[in-house]
């Protein structure tokens, strides 16, 4: 079985594309069938990985709302909560920093827009939304970024995609418009509607960024260089946002409410950095490597729903049962959407078969 797209979506930089020179030598030497078989388990191998770091990621992101939100509610500032964030985990990170430190030279431009988007962005949006809006609605709008990310690979990219990733975004899309209530003209708070769309616009250059260079073979950025120095950029550019000077540092000393029980601040602090953010960036942008950008931020939809039950568990935070519902389809969407690859675009007179149908930019089959 022949097995098409490019090479990083199955997370095995070796794999040849469809039609590639090494595929065609094997068929000259009467020897292609076991080696395309052997890849073709391989890439498997290699995508299944690359899908259970896109779950550890998803879960490790959306503990992180429950965690920051009894902090921002005992007295921090959310933009200090978020400065606490990626400053504690740029300081796990700056002994990967220093040795990457070529990187500061080879990729300049990488390094700042993903610290920009991928770190200041996404984080500074999403914790001041969830001070107004509940955790689970606020991670829902954000993952509204899939969608976005489709269409920056459809239609600023010009790459066909799969049937199967267009239909989980639009299960995606639907189950995200459940659970916001649109139906109700979105009773929330607007600002923080806003805000939350704003970290879905920062979380499609995370998934874009975190792409690039995959495809470079042993050229390719090393992703723990680009989330350390990324984490330092965003804490450069957070420590003006957010003038942690002003902080109350007191706050962490004491205890905070998490739906009636009293919990160490340090402590929170202490999963926010390490798991919510080390271990999720870490898992997150590897598995975009191992996936694709498209595929990926449909599974890290996950997150929402994850962030959704352990806000509802831990917090006290109920959602209705349309929203419920939504969830229960953002899951559908992306199972769906989980098993689809991004499809390269062919050369001219390759077949495509009915099982890889693809969409052309008016949407009917190309």
């Amino acid at each position: 079985m022949v097995i098409k797209g490019d090479a990083h979506d199955f997370g095995c930089h070796h794999v040849p594309v469809f039609g590639s020179n090494e595929s065609s030598q094997g068929k000259t030497q009467g020897t292609s069938q076991p080696n395309l078989s052997g890849r073709a388990e391989g890439a498997e191998r290699g995508r299944g990985f690359g899908l259970g770091l896109a779950l550890v990621s998803a879960f490790a992101f959306g503990g992180s709302g429950v965690a920051a939100k009894p902090l921002i509610e005992a007295g921090l500032d959310p933009l200090h909560v978020v400065w606490l964030r990626v400053a504690g985990a740029a300081l796990v990170m700056l002994p990967v920093a220093w040795r990457h430190r070529a990187l500061v030279r080879r990729r300049p431009a990488l390094l700042a827009g993903f610290g920009l988007l991928a770190v200041a962005g996404v984080q500074a949006c999403y914790f001041a939304s969830i001070s107004r809006i509940p955790v689970g609605v606020a991670l829902l709008i954000e993952y509204l970024a899939p969608a976005l990310v489709l269409g920056w690979v459809r239609f600023v990219q010009r790459r066909p995609v799969t049937r199967a990733a267009a239909f989980g975004v639009v299960l995606a899309v639907g189950g995200l418009a459940c659970v916001v209530e649109v139906w109700s003209g979105l009773s929330f708070d607007a600002v923080g509607l806003l805000l939350a769309l704003g970290a879905a616009c920062c979380q499609v250059g995370y998934f874009v960024l975190s792409d690039q260079g995959s495809d470079a073979g042993a050229e390719a950025p090393d992703p723990l260089g680009v989330i350390a120095y990324g984490l330092l950029v965003g804490t450069v550019v957070l420590t003006v946002i957010a003038r942690p000077w002003g902080m109350d540092w007191q706050v962490l000393a004491g205890s905070a409410d998490m739906d009636g029980s009293a919990v160490p601040a340090w402590a929170l602090l202490g999963w926010i950095v390490l798991v919510a953010t080390v271990i999720a960036y870490v898992t997150g942008v590897v598995s975009v490597r191992r996936l694709s950008p498209q595929v990926a931020g449909v599974v890290a939809c996950l997150e929402a729903v994850i962030a959704t039950l352990l806000a509802w568990v831990m917090l006290g935070e109920r959602l209705s049962a349309p929203q419920l519902a939504g969830g229960a389809i953002v899951l559908v969407g992306a199972f769906i959407a989980q098993s689809a690859t991004a499809a390269k675009a062919e050369p001219a007179g390759a077949g495509v078969s009915d099982s890889e149908e693809e969409l052309s930019p008016s949407g009917s089959s190309a």
